[in-house]
């Protein structure tokens, strides 16, 4: 008689932003899609954004005192240093008594103890990279892990080929699922604006200089606006000011939703925006990140532009005005919307976190990968 395998323990490491956090949460989905007695683990800091929101969304977290070591300044650094040893140690417990039967690193302050601690105990690790060029933690976990999951072909040169999957980027659930109902025709136009989890100052200060340009389409204009922790009063004031149709908050938990009541996204171009914009298929005008490693955010939003599916402005030439112009462009243009939806939703690839699942099944019962 075949022996029954029993359910799986998976272990997620990392998190502190949207970016790290959410394709680590569409992972977890999709294993627990597939078997709903899956247990799953989070690894995070009580700094990150996974200690705001996996609790509501049913997962449990367990955090670590582990710090950034990267752009901190020397004296930062070194303290950052000194604490991966001790985050390490605080994983080996969690890490015994859980007894995972994979651990996955998904980017961010924690997923670099976690994992390599894993490794240490002999467990099964992976990592998954969302980023065309990955960061320095994940380009060092890579020469342990047994499985490097890529967003992009051009990252394999950073990895041994033999162990790497290009899979695509996870997103969660609620980004993948058909929308069957119609699209309504509405008479307003909605905008909705964010800079990633954590917010950005530069576009809530590039929005707020536009709005006297945009106080001609106040009354067909609403706007979502997610500004992070720090800009929420400024933003909301200048709303007021102006008297714009605005809700005004620091952090959207339904962003899937969100995406659906919008005619037109303003927002960054990380790699997890760019997998959710293109699932969800939406059109959106993107102002990059200036500092990320390797402009990898202008990149990212020109694979989109040269498609026709978004536009772009660099944070260095934008103004009010010209913010303006174009959301007024693109408000009167509803033709052009829908192309621009139209494209995005042919460069989204709903199946990364299956993807990733199916490799990961093959790791854990001892099958070879297969690309």
């Amino acid at each position: 008689m075949m022996e029954k395998r029993k359910s799986l323990n998976i272990m997620i490491a990392g998190g502190g932003t949207g970016g790290h956090l959410f394709p680590g949460v569409a992972i977890a989905e999709e294993f627990i899609k597939r078997d709903h007695k899956t247990t799953i683990l989070f690894i995070g800091t009580e700094k990150g954004l996974e200690q705001r929101i996996l609790k509501d969304l049913g997962y449990v977290l367990h955090t670590i005192d582990v710090e950034g070591i990267r752009g901190k300044g020397l004296i930062k650094s070194a303290g950052g240093i000194v604490k991966i040893p001790a985050s390490m140690i605080q994983c080996y417990p969690v890490i015994r008594d859980f007894n995972p039967d994979l651990v996955i690193g998904v980017g961010g302050y924690a997923s670099g103890p976690a994992v390599i601690m894993a490794y240490c105990m002999g467990k099964k690790t992976a990592i998954a990279e969302q980023n065309a060029m990955p960061g320095l933690t994940n380009r060092i976990l890579g020469r342990f892990v047994d499985r490097v999951f890529i967003t992009f072909a051009v990252t394999e040169k950073w990895f041994s080929k033999k162990k790497t999957a290009v899979t695509g980027n996870p997103v969660r659930a609620g980004f993948v699922q058909e929308d069957k109902k119609q699209r309504e025709e509405r008479e307003s136009f909605t905008l909705l604006i964010y800079g990633g989890s954590q917010g950005a100052a530069g576009i809530n200060s590039a929005v707020i200089e536009s709005l006297p340009y945009l106080e001609n389409m106040r009354d067909g204009l609403k706007i979502m606006h997610q500004t992070g922790n720090r800009d929420v009063d400024r933003v909301s004031k200048a709303y007021e000011d102006y008297h714009m149709d605005a809700h005004v908050c620091s952090f959207i938990k339904d962003m899937a939703g969100a995406y659906d009541a919008a005619d037109l996204l303003i927002c960054r171009a990380g790699a997890t925006t760019i997998a959710e914009i293109t699932a969800r298929g939406k059109a959106a005008l993107f102002i990059p990140f200036p500092y990320a490693v390797g402009d990898h955010q202008r990149l990212n939003a020109k694979v989109l532009v040269d498609a026709g599916a978004a536009e772009m402005i660099l944070e260095r030439d934008i103004n009010g005005e010209k913010l303006a112009r174009v959301v007024e462009e693109l408000c009167h243009d509803r033709t052009r919307i829908k192309k621009m939806e139209d494209e995005s939703r042919a460069l989204g690839n709903g199946r990364a976190a299956a993807h990733i699942v199916d490799e990961c099944m093959k790791l854990i019962h001892g099958e070879k990968i297969l690309n």
